[in-house]
Order: C-alpha cells, then structure tokens, then sequence
C-alpha cells in the first residue's frame, strides 16, 4: 500500500515546507514515529543530517535515524532492519543520479520496494522527490562539471525506483527554465509528467493523489504527450483526493 510525498522544493531550514513535513508526520499514525533520513543524494553532509534532526525530531517529535551509504558501507541486514524499523523514510536533496546508483549497487532499491508494500511512509524534496516515480527530470548533470564548464549542463532523464509507474516527475516546475526543459523531455519521450511547484508537494496514496501547498498560489502541473504535442493543465493545491487515471487524460 503505498503512501508517498513528494515535495516540489523548498527551504526546510526555515520552515517553508513545515505545513507539509506536518502531513508526512502525521500520515504515520503514530504520536513518536520513527523517522529515517536517507542523505545519499547530499553525499550524506552532516549539516543536512543536523537540520532534519532539528525539524522532524526536536521540532515534529520524530524518533531520527540515518541511513548513510557513503561515509560508512552497511551490510544488506543492517540496511534492512533500519529500513524495516522506520514509520516514515525521508529523502533529502542532491544528485539523483548518483543516488540511484548507489542505491541498485548496494540493494537498498529492493528494500525500498518492499517498505512501500508495507505502507511505509515515503517522502523527499528534490531527488528525494523524484527517486520514488519511474523517471525523474534531473539537474544531476551539474554536480558533474567544474571550473568554467560548471554552467555548461543540461537537465537529463534519470530512470527511478519505479514506486509510481507511468509517471516521471519534475521539482521546482515554477522555474521557467526548468518547466520548459521537461515540457520538452515530455514532448520527445513521450509519458506522462507531473510538475510540482516549489513548496507544494503531491501525496499518492495507493491509486489516489491529492495536491497539498505549504503556502498559497503553488499548484501541479500535469503534461501529457498528445501526437506531436504535449498538452499542460494545472492541479491546484486544495488537498482534494482524486484518483491517479486523472493525471492521465488526454483533456486539458
């Protein structure tokens, strides 16, 4: 039964997305659930780690564990057992592509899989945000350039852990360059896409969405290939559940 969020972006040291992290928190059900912060995509920074501990252990009153896959190498049973304990995975920020990688190589996707079966809450801004669809518009690329050619990327399709199928999802789509990057991707690739607003997030549950905004006029953007086009139409963000199929039709 899965049980998803996904955040279009936001500063969650200052407390922009705090009406949403609120949500996550209270999907689990749970007084004190027990959070596990997974900072693969940050190359696990440990002032990343500190402020989520800040916001969903002292401030939502999360019982926080890490799960850190490049400063320490944990076995398959002690990445197993972190991912099993968790009421709500929390995926932070960072190269996507990167991420993905490490994820297959180490067998924490098959885990994932598998603690989105048991209705675990799963959640993540930025390449926490698309890990969890079949693909993801990524600006991964940029971490790989230095010096002069540090601006010299483009954004690239980066194949996902699949939770969401049918759909590739893209954060911050309030920025215009971005937006038309995956409209374009969209247009040439064909599927479908959700675009999310910075500080609006959409949470998936089982075959049913609903949009939700951590602050006013943030809303989702759903593009869909039509022969040679692709056609836009917003989601706004009332929180009203709708069923997946309407993300997927051809009306604008």
């Amino acid at each position: 039964m899965r049980n998803i969020f996904a955040i279009g972006g936001g500063d969650l040291a200052s407390g922009e997305t705090l009406p949403i992290d609120k949500e996550i928190v209270k999907a689990t059900k749970k007084k004190s659930p027990k959070a596990l912060f997974i900072p693969t995509a940050s190359s696990d920074n440990q002032a990343y780690c500190d402020l989520f501990e800040k916001i969903y252990g002292q401030k939502l009153g999360c019982k926080v564990d890490f799960l850190y896959l490049l400063r320490e190498e944990p076995s398959y049973e002690e990445m197993a057992k972190k991912v099993a304990d968790a009421d709500l995975i929390y995926v932070g920020k960072g190269n996507s592509l990167m991420m993905m990688r490490k994820w297959r190589f180490t067998g924490l996707d098959k885990l994932l899989f598998k603690a989105s079966k048991k209705g675990t809450v799963l959640a993540g801004l930025g390449a926490g945000a698309l890990c969890w669809f079949e693909h993801g518009h990524s600006e991964a690329m940029k971490y790989y350039k230095e010096g002069e050619h540090k601006k010299d990327w483009d954004y690239i399709r980066v194949k996902c852990l699949r939770l969401i199928d049918r759909f590739m999802l893209c954060p911050s789509f309030d920025d215009a360059k971005r937006a038309d990057s995956f409209t374009s991707m969209v247009k040439r690739m064909g599927g479908i896409g959700i675009g999310l607003d910075k500080n609006c997030a959409i949470h998936v549950k089982d075959n049913h969405f609903r949009i939700i905004g951590a602050k006013e006029n943030v809303q989702a953007h759903g593009i869909i290939k039509i022969r040679a086009n692709a056609v836009h139409k917003t989601v706004e963000a009332d929180g009203r559940w709708q069923h997946l199929a309407i993300l997927r039709s051809k009306t604008a």
